[in-house]
């Protein structure tokens, strides 16, 4: 029997991976003009780290991870999201005591989370994220906004929704809390063995649950947005005064609850409106985090960021019929016939590679006429065609496919030539 591949993975193969490879060039490119440095974090990390950066009280913590004991008897988890990791780096290397604050950085890689593969939603995924650290100031909330939705315009994306709330400081959160907990205790019973367990140490959590989302309860539980102190409203007035002077359209939702349990002040998900897009809509949420670096180990620094799943992206582009460039075809397809032909077609080759000629040969030992099918196939722009005579004679037949001219050239001025005509 085939080995197959594990439930929730998918291989990305050519044809597929150039879209991919679009996102990620555009990801970095808008990252640059932000100033935004990439940082690589493990795949795995210690359970703790996410215990205590994820939350306890999340899903992914208590249902999600992949997490085993390693030969040392100590419990890894491969990373399910890229927040934690990116501020254990931030912490344990010291980024905090670097001159220039805050610290931007983003970084792209693959995730992993046991839960029920569906479409955009795999047990492996891969995810881009942001975070800046060191700045308390609401101008940087919405500029970490702004940078998600630049990217999804670079893309060519247009039926986006952003969505924003603010949880408010730990006072108006607290405040919040004791709301909650009054409001949910009295017919916690009819609620979900998990909400159950969240009632007393995370009642917020309550309001992100699938199971019980029908419940009348929810509809009428209490708003964050009227527990704000004076400090939040404040805060969160200024978020959205930068978001409408950047000409950000935006909605406020006092029910949305981000899925983990450090976030504050802002929080915002960015939704697609496209046809056919599918029952989840987010393609990319986050928020702020005061509190998460010390959790961590590290010294007290606010931060902010998001994540997105680029599987996400890839369905919203096709939702919307988004073309995006591809290199289609070769310059060059090498013809060569006989052995001291092939000898010589193979230098040529990559002569014309270390050029930046995109060119290719046969290695199937197949005749003239399948290799010019060959070319055809992988649309050639030119063949070069090199037989025994040409050899002889130190020429080589350039043919161009299109138009059918043929033109023979010094063996010793091939190269310039194709670097020439391929400009």
């Amino acid at each position: 029997m085939a080995i197959q591949i594990p439930r929730g993975t998918q291989d990305i193969l050519p044809g597929d991976v150039e879209v991919w490879q679009y996102i990620e060039k555009i990801v970095r490119e808008v990252c640059s003009t932000y100033q935004y440095k990439e940082v690589r974090t493990p795949i795995f990390e210690h359970t703790e780290l996410f215990q205590r950066g994820v939350g306890d009280t999340t899903d992914i913590v208590q249902k999600e991870m992949y997490t085993f004991k390693d030969r040392g008897d100590r419990s890894i988890t491969l990373r399910p999201e890229g927040t934690a990791s990116t501020v254990r780096a931030f912490v344990e290397n010291k980024l905090y005591g670097q001159p220039t604050q805050p610290t931007k950085l983003y970084y792209i890689g693959p995730m992993f989370r046991y839960e029920r593969p569906q479409a955009g939603r795999m047990r492996q995924f891969h995810q881009f994220g942001v975070e800046a650290l060191g700045s308390n100031d609401p101008a940087l909330d919405a500029e970490v906004l702004a940078l998600a939705i630049n990217i999804y315009s670079k893309l060519g994306l247009k039926k986006l929704k952003l969505v924003i709330n603010s949880l408010g400081d730990n006072e108006s959160r607290t405040a919040h809390r004791d709301a909650l907990v009054e409001h949910f205790k009295p017919r916690i019973g009819e609620f979900c063995s998990d909400c159950q367990g969240r009632l007393e140490k995370n009642p917020l959590r309550i309001l992100d649950c699938k199971k019980d989302r029908d419940h009348e309860l929810m509809g009428t539980a209490p708003a964050i947005l009227e527990f704000l102190n004076e400090e939040s409203h404040a805060y969160f007035e200024k978020v959205k005064a930068y978001l409408t002077a950047m000409g950000i359209q935006f909605e406020v939702d006092s029910t949305l609850v981000r899925g983990l349990d450090y976030y504050n002040h802002t929080t915002f998900e960015i939704m697609s409106e496209a046809e056919g897009f599918g029952a989840i809509t987010t393609l990319a949420g986050g928020g702020r985090y005061n509190g998460l670096v010390e959790d961590i180990g590290g010294p007290e620094t606010p931060g902010i960021g998001f994540g997105f799943g680029i599987e996400r992206v890839v369905m919203a582009l096709q939702a919307e019929n988004t073309s995006y460039p591809t290199q289609e075809g070769i310059d060059c397809y090498v013809v060569a016939m006989g052995p001291e032909a092939e000898l010589k077609a193979v230098q040529l080759l990559n002569e014309l590679r270390q050029n930046g000629i995109h060119a290719e040969k046969d290695y199937q030992g197949k005749k003239m006429k399948a290799q010019f099918k060959s070319a055809n196939r992988l649309q050639a722009t030119y063949t070069a065609v090199l037989g025994d005579t040409e050899l002889e004679q130190q020429v080589i037949n350039v043919k161009h496919m299109e138009t059918g001219e043929q033109e023979q050239i010094a063996l010793d001025k091939f190269i310039e030539y194709m670097k020439k005509v391929t400009q």
